[in-house]
């Protein structure tokens, strides 16, 4: 079967035709491919931002929920006077109410000037600064009961956080004067108060 130049001129172009079909074919394939591929890819990055955006929520609402339990606590700790300023005075009105009260036979006490606080082990203590003022107290004490039920009414009565540190006690010789022969204990105790300062209130 001889072909005619005709019949060459018909093959080239249903040559030409044929390989521009698999081009375009390709180049669809190969289109569809990235476009799929350009999909998954935004896919993913909407579903992590939409498991952000989740989290987000999440974590707001657990602020919330935190800022309402925590409001009611920081509160509280206004009211007891933990948190504000050195209330010294209102300390040595507590404790002059305490010695009418008769608890002790007798005690003295002496309030050193504010310090800054440094607990051991170090604590993390957020937007406050921990301030200390120490206070010593000297008791004579008819028995040792004496000494729990004074520090059971002054942390019930006085407003504040008074943190004991230690107590030392020692028996006294019965003597024959009046006014001393009903103590039998002398005890001398260390410790302070806590006070917490916001460092975000402007004095």
């Amino acid at each position: 079967m001889k072909l005619s130049k005709s019949d060459f001129t018909l093959m080239h172009r249903s040559i030409v035709a044929i390989c521009a079909s698999v081009a375009i074919s390709a180049a669809v394939l190969y289109s569809s491919g990235k476009y799929a591929e350009k999909t998954q890819k935004d896919l993913r990055n909407s579903q992590n931002m939409l498991g952000d955006a989740r989290n987000r929520l999440a974590a707001a609402h657990e602020d919330q929920k935190n800022m309402s339990i925590y409001a009611d606590e920081y509160g509280a700790l206004i009211d007891r006077k933990i948190i504000g300023d050195d209330q010294r005075l209102d300390w040595m009105e507590g404790l002059e109410k305490l010695h009418r009260q008769n608890l002790v036979t007798d005690f003295r006490y002496s309030i050193a000037p504010q310090t800054n606080y440094a607990p051991q082990p170090p604590i993390d203590s957020g937007n406050f600064n921990i301030h200390y003022s120490g206070m010593k107290l000297q008791f004579d004490l008819l028995h040792e009961a004496q000494l729990v039920n004074f520090f059971d009414a002054l942390h019930s009565q006085i407003k504040g956080h008074y943190q004991l540190e230690n107590c030392a006690m020692q028996r006294i010789a019965d003597v024959s004067s009046a006014s001393a022969a009903s103590t039998h204990l002398k005890a001398e105790c260390n410790g302070g108060w806590i006070t917490l300062k916001n460092r975000n209130v402007q004095p």
